[in-house]
C-alpha cells in the first residue's frame, strides 16, 4: 500500500536580519530553536496511520521578505498544511511573518532577557491581526537563557493543541464527505450542507444513492475472497454472540434468512469502505470506475427508513467500520455516521483527528435523575451517580472500542490508538458485544445490532455541531466521565428502552452554573439528538479547532485557562464566549 501523502508542519526560524554581527550571533541558537521543535513534534504526535508526523525546516533562518518568501515556496513543494514561527529574538515583523491566508499559524516567541523575541511576538501578531490573519501566540511563563533548549511545560502544551489542531484542518482539506442515500427520518443533520463542508473544512460533498450498495451485492462487485475471509471470521467471532430473538413469531425471521441477513450485512461493510476509500481489487475483477471510491475522509448511511423497510439495516456496517479492527486484523478506523447525519459525522471527524482514536456515535437519548432512577429501580444513586446520567444509546451501530474493554497499564478503561492495541484486547471487545436480530418493528427488513455495556470511569468529551440559519455553524462541548450502574439497575433500565442496542451512560462535569449548572441542563441544552463521544478530556484542542475554522463554540465546560484561540480573539471583547463569536463572525469561513 502507498504510503500516505500527510499534511506537514512547517517550522520558520525567523533572525534578526541585521548582519556583521546581530544576525551572525544568533543564526545557530535560532535553528536550533527550529531543530528542537521539529524534533519535539516527531517524538510527540502521529498520524492517524501510526506515523511519526514529519516536519519542514526553512533552508534558511529568515530575516526578511526574500527569505520568507523562499520558506513559503518550500512550505508549498512539500505539502506543509500548518506553519510555526519560532524566535528567541527581536525580528522585523511584516516582513517575516507568513501570509498564507488558508494554514493555521502560530509564533512561539522565545522568553528571555538576552535578546527580546516576546517583542517580536506582540509585533509579529499585531502585523497579523492588522492584515486578517488569525496567529497563535505562545510565550512561556518563566524566562530562560537564550541558548536554553529546554521547552518549558506550558509551552510544550500550546505547541501541542496548535499542532494537533492544525493537523485536523489540513488533513481536512481536499477531501470528501460520502453521503449514502438520503434525508433519514427528517433528521437535519442528514440535510448534508455542501456549503458548510466545503466553505468551513474545504471538503468536498460526494453523493450515492442507497441502491449502488444494491447494484454492487446483486452484480457481485466486491472481493470475493475477501468477503469469505470476511464471513468466516463474522462465524467466529459474531455469530457465536447472536442474542436471543425478542421479535414476536409472526414476524420473527426464520433461520434461514437470518443466515442470509448475515452475508448480506457483511457485504455491505464491504461494499461501504470500497465506496469510501476505493479498492485496488475492483480494478482488477474490471470494475475500474468503482475501484477509484469517493476519496471519503467520512461518510454517513441513510438507512431509514426507505432501505430498512425491506433490507437489513446498516448497523453491523457501520459498527464494524467504526471500529479499530476487522478480519484483516488491527487497522485505523474509518468514520462512517447513522442515518448520515453529517454534522455528527464531522464532529466524529474532529475527534479522530484530534486523537487518533475509534469514535462513538449515540443518540443523547435520556436523562436519569436520581429520583427517577430510585423510582423505576429501587435503587438510590450514589457515586459518580448521586446527580443522574445520560443515557447514550443508539441501534448497534456504535463502535466496538466503546465497550471499554482496552485497558491502560494499571487496568483503567481506555480507548487507545489502533497501533496501540493488542490482539487480547480486540478479543475482548469481541466477547463483551453480543449481536441481536433487529427489532423489526423499527426495521423492518432485518439485520444485527451491536449490544453492549460501556464500562465505567472512562474520561471522555461528547461534542456536536449544529447549523443555525443567520449565524453560521456552532460547536457544543461537554467533558465528563463514563458510569456504570449495579446489574440490577441496569436491567430495569435496559427493559425501558430497546435492550438489543449498546448503552453508555454518561456524567458530565458539572460546574454550577449555565449550561452546566446540572446534568440535566447538559441534557436539555443539547443541541440535536445524537452526539460524538471520544475518549479523554479534548474540549481544549476542539475549542482550539474550532477557532480555526471560525465556528464559535456556544456550550463546554473547559476551565478558562485552557482556552488556547488566535490572539485576535482577545481584541473582540474581554467575554470568551462574546469574543468567539465575534471574531468567528469577523473572519467568517475559511475557505469561503
Amino acid at each position: 500500500m502507498a504510503k500516505k501523502n500527510y499534511p506537514k508542519i512547517g517550522i520558520r526560524p525567523i533572525i534578526d536580519g541585521r548582519r556583521k554581527g546581530i544576525r551572525e550571533s544568533l543564526e545557530e541558537t535560532t535553528m536550533n530553536m527550529a531543530l528542537n521543535v521539529a524534533a519535539f513534534y516527531r517524538k510527540a504526535l502521529c498520524y492517524p496511520d501510526g506515523s511519526p508526523v514529519e516536519c519542514v525546516i526553512a533552508d534558511t533562518c529568515i530575516g526578511g521578505v526574500k527569505e520568507a518568501a523562499d520558506c513559503a515556496e518550500k512550505f508549498e513543494r512539500e505539502n506543509v498544511g500548518l506553519s510555526l514561527s519560532v524566535t528567541p529574538c527581536w525580528c522585523y515583523g511584516s516582513e517575516t511573518i507568513d501570509m498564507n491566508p488558508l494554514i493555521p499559524k502560530a509564533i512561539w516567541g522565545f522568553n528571555g532577557t538576552e535578546r527580546p523575541g516576546a517583542v517580536y511576538l506582540a509585533a509579529a501578531l499585531a502585523a497579523h491581526n492588522q492584515f486578517g490573519l488569525p496567529t497563535f501566540g505562545i510565550y512561556g511563563r518563566d524566562v530562560q537563557d537564550i541558548g536554553d533548549m529546554t521547552i518549558p511545560e506550558d509551552v510544550q502544551e500550546k505547541l501541542l493543541r496548535f499542532a494537533r489542531a492544525g493537523l485536523a484542518v489540513a488533513m481536512m482539506r481536499g477531501k470528501s464527505y460520502l453521503a449514502i442515500g438520503s434525508v433519514s427520518m427528517g433528521i437535519a443533520g442528514s440535510i448534508v450542507n455542501p456549503d458548510f463542508l466545503r466553505e468551513y473544512l474545504g471538503i468536498r460533498a460526494e453523493y450515492v444513492d442507497c441502491s449502488e450498495i444494491l447494484r454492487r451485492i446483486q452484480q457481485e462487485i466486491y472481493d470475493k475472497e475477501e468477503f469469505e475471509k470476511a464471513m468466516e471470521w463474522t462465524r467466529k467471532n459474531c455469530m457465536v454472540n447472536e442474542g436471543e430473538d425478542f421479535n414476536k413469531e409472526p414476524v420473527r425471521s426464520s433461520r434461514e434468512q437470518k443466515d442470509k441477513d448475515w452475508e448480506f450485512v457483511v457485504k455491505m461493510t464491504l461494499i461501504i469502505r470500497d465506496l469510501m476509500t476505493g479498492n485496488e481489487k475492483l480494478k482488477e475483477m474490471g470494475f475500474g470506475e468503482e475501484a477509484n471510491g469517493h476519496n471519503a475522509i467520512a461518510g454517513g448511511f441513510q438507512g431509514q427508513r426507505q432501505w430498512t423497510d425491506f433490507l437489513p439495516d446498516g448497523d453491523f456496517a457501520e459498527a464494524i467500520l467504526n471500529s479499530s479492527f476487522d478480519w484483516n486484523g488491527i487497522r485505523e478506523p474509518f468514520v462512517v455516521a447513522t442515518e448520515d447525519d453529517h454534522l455528527n459525522g464531522i464532529s466524529m471527524l474532529f475527534n479522530k483527528l484530534l486523537t487518533n482514536t475509534s469514535q462513538m456515535f449515540a443518540d443523547v437519548r435520556t436523562y436519569w435523575s436520581p429520583a427517577a432512577i430510585e423510582r423505576v429501580t429501587g435503587w438510590k444513586p450514589e457515586g459518580m451517580l448521586k446527580d443522574g446520567a445520560i443515557h447514550l444509546i443508539n441501534s448497534g451501530s456504535c463502535t466496538l472500542d466503546g465497550s471499554g474493554q482496552q485497558s491502560d497499564e494499571n487496568g483503567n478503561p481506555v480507548i487507545k490508538p489502533f497501533w496501540e492495541i493488542t490482539e487480547e484486547e480486540v478479543d475482548k471487545m469481541l466477547k463483551a458485544t453480543g449481536w441481536y436480530p433487529a427489532n423489526l418493528e423499527y426495521m423492518r427488513g432485518g439485520g444485527y445490532s451491536s449490544k453492549f455495556l460501556t464500562r465505567e470511569g472512562m474520561p471522555v468529551t461528547m461534542c456536536r455541531l449544529n447549523i443555525i440559519r443567520g449565524l453560521s455553524p456552532v460547536l457544543q462541548i461537554a467533558e465528563g466521565w463514563t458510569a456504570r450502574f449495579p446489574d440490577h439497575v441496569f436491567d430495569a433500565i435496559d427493559r425501558r428502552t430497546d435492550k438489543t442496542w449498546p448503552s453508555t451512560f454518561f456524567v458530565p462535569r458539572i460546574t454550577g452554573k449555565g449550561r452546566f449548572k446540572d446534568v440535566y441542563s447538559v441534557m436539555n441544552y443539547w443541541g440535536s439528538n445524537h452526539g460524538a463521544i471520544s475518549y479523554g478530556h479534548i474540549g481544549a484542542d476542539l475549542i482550539s479547532l474550532a477557532s480555526m475554522l471560525s465556528i464559535p463554540v456556544c456550550m463546554h465546560n473547559v476551565d478558562e485557562e485552557d482556552i488556547f484561540r488566535p490572539s485576535a480573539w482577545a481584541a473582540h471583547g474581554a467575554d470568551p464566549e462574546f469574543s468567539d463569536y465575534r471574531a468567528c463572525n469577523t473572519y467568517g469561513p475559511l475557505y469561503g
